[in-house]
């Protein structure tokens, strides 16, 4: 058997009780950490909790070498992560081959950023268009395509949440300054190209959001100008770029994330 167990989005006590009475009855523990990453907890909390050993893997043990699809063959297997263990695509797959292999498979759902992100933003979450995730640039590595989803959701009326790329093998995590920052100069080069109309700029209203499911959560509304330089403090961080804003969205950014009342001009 093997079970896919989610951690939740801050620390230990995420876990759900069901969670918890699989990792206690599995023979194996793994964990990978480099799709999402608990930032309020540590592996010895968790195994303190659980009263049993976790054995972290690597990114190339998890998708290369398959060592917990091998070891779930012959015993009860447990694979936690942090957030839902079925947002990451990867794990999707693994389900998938274990099929292959004539193993069952069960999945204990926690909380995730798709999720906790919109709802602590104040925006409707139905009114969410596609999700975007913004990569640490690369050498001939700085795809627009995040720009271009924000700017098609505007079109749509839609709000957008932005995910922030995650390195944890290589303890890289983007904050949202450097998200809002990728966003202007993907409109800079759009600049330089020569396109003439754009919806997003230094003015646009962006919600920057911190530390999500945690009591140290951090959530500010602005202006893109504004937010650039605010300190977010430690990650994890995404962005919420809203669209056009009901009014009960725009009381929840003022009173709750401070924005001010130039907000309402749309009203």
């Amino acid at each position: 058997m093997l079970y896919f167990v989610g951690l939740g989005l801050s620390d230990h006590e995420d876990i759900s009780l069901k969670g918890l009475k699989v990792l206690k009855s599995v023979d194996f523990i793994y964990a990978e950490f480099f799709t999402s990453k608990l930032f309020g907890t540590n592996i010895k909390l968790i195994e303190d909790l659980i009263a049993k050993d976790i054995i972290v893997l690597s990114r190339a043990e998890v998708e290369e070498e398959n060592i917990f699809l091998n070891k779930a063959k012959k015993y009860d297997v447990a694979i936690v992560t942090g957030g839902d263990p079925l947002i990451a695509t990867t794990h999707t797959n693994f389900i998938v081959e274990a099929k292959k292999y004539g193993i069952e498979t069960e999945v204990i759902h926690s909380s995730s950023i798709l999720s906790a992100g919109c709802g602590i933003s104040g925006l409707q979450p139905y009114k969410f268009g596609k999700v975007t995730s913004i990569p640490f640039p690369d050498k001939n590595f700085f795809p627009h395509s995040p720009y271009l989803t924000i700017e098609e959701n505007f079109k749509n009326s839609a709000h957008t949440l932005v995910l922030l790329d995650i390195q944890a093998d290589k303890n890289r995590f983007m904050t949202v300054n450097q998200g809002l920052e990728y966003i202007l100069k993907v409109r800079d080069d759009l600049l330089d190209q020569g396109r003439k109309d754009f919806l997003i700029n230094e003015e646009t209203l962006a919600i920057g959001i911190a530390h999500v499911g945690s009591k140290d959560l951090k959530l500010k509304a602005g202006k893109i100008s504004d937010l650039i330089d605010f300190d977010f403090g430690e990650p994890l961080h995404c962005i919420a770029l809203p669209s056009k804003l009901h009014i009960v969205e725009a009381e929840y950014l003022m009173a709750i994330a401070g924005a001010d009342e130039t907000i309402l001009t749309d009203f």
